[in-house]
């Protein structure tokens, strides 16, 4: 199945396209990249056999699949074409930004019958996966709580990007944190925000059956602060999701193989495809509008 990357910046050059490319025995052929820097676009390229493009349409008629690493503002649109030009997605998340265009691609992905993934790292971890058959076999959890002190924002940071320092750790860190929720409490129904300093946000989420959750997210802690800590509790005691291994392409191969089955079977859904980005996205909506204002954005 022959793949194409979108994007050329720091996640695409070190994690995804190695991905790409030490995935060819899941049948995974990486044969083009797609940038809006011709040079960086070139040498991406170069650097892996793979044939560069400006033009986006050319690129998607050059290959079956497209792994996105852009920023979500420029991921949504780019991958709601490729779904209605047939192409199957792995999406990075979140899979947009505030507005119509989540619903725009959840319908186009629906639409032209193509597989779907969103890359949330730590569910693509065999470690996790195994914490989550754990904890779905014990059951009875009333509650968890997650705190992750993200430095991104730091100076010198690669992660130090636009989008982020626009839209901050809600939008970065919390859908990581809502997704493993969402696996272990259920479905995420309501939510309260609140906001603290830069870009700290405070969540309450409540989910289907009873359990809620206390979120607090950033992306501006100092180094000596960083944590990253989510766990659940209930009559069988206290349960600690292992933490993101910060080494990512082993799971984004993971995540890239099990994509690549299930377009090849028909199979078009999975625990973390798009349909479940935009209910992940949805929650975050609902977080922003209650913080919209408080930082002096528009609502």
């Amino acid at each position: 199945m022959r793949f194409g990357l979108a994007g050329t910046g720091h996640q695409a050059g070190s994690v995804h396209a190695p991905a790409l490319a030490a995935s060819s025995a899941e049948g995974i052929e990486f044969t083009s990249v797609w940038g809006r820097n011709p040079a960086a676009t070139a040498g991406l390229a170069a650097r892996y056999e793979a044939t560069p493009y400006q033009d986006f349409d050319r690129f998607l008629a050059s290959v079956d699949a497209v792994d996105f690493a852009v920023p979500p503002d420029v991921q949504a649109p780019l991958a709601t074409q490729a779904a209605r030009a047939g192409k199957h997605l792995l999406l990075e998340k979140p899979i947009a930004l505030p507005g119509p265009a989540a619903d725009e691609l959840a319908a186009a992905v629906s639409q032209a019958q193509v597989a779907s993934v969103v890359f949330f790292t730590t569910r693509f971890q065999p470690d996790v996966r195994a914490w989550l058959d754990e904890v779905a076999a014990a059951g009875g959890w009333a509650g968890g709580q997650a705190l992750w002190l993200g430095t991104a924002l730091q100076p010198g940071s690669p992660f130090n990007t636009p989008w982020r320092h626009d839209w901050g750790a809600l939008w970065d860190l919390a859908p990581h944190v809502i997704s493993l929720l969402w696996a272990t409490l259920g479905p995420v129904t309501a939510v309260t925000a609140a906001a603290g300093p830069e870009d700290i946000t405070h969540l309450i989420l409540r989910h289907e059956g009873g359990a809620s959750a206390a979120v607090t997210v950033t992306l501006s802690a100092p180094e000596s602060a960083a944590v990253s800590r989510l766990e659940l509790w209930g009559p069988a005691g206290r349960s600690t999701a292992p933490v993101e291994t910060g080494k990512p392409i082993a799971p984004l191969r993971t995540a890239l193989a099990e994509l690549a089955a299930n377009a090849r079977t028909g199979q078009l859904s999975h625990p973390c495809d798009v349909q479940f980005g935009r209910a992940v996205g949805q929650v975050l909506i609902s977080a922003q509008h209650q913080l919209d204002g408080r930082r002096g954005r528009p609502g």
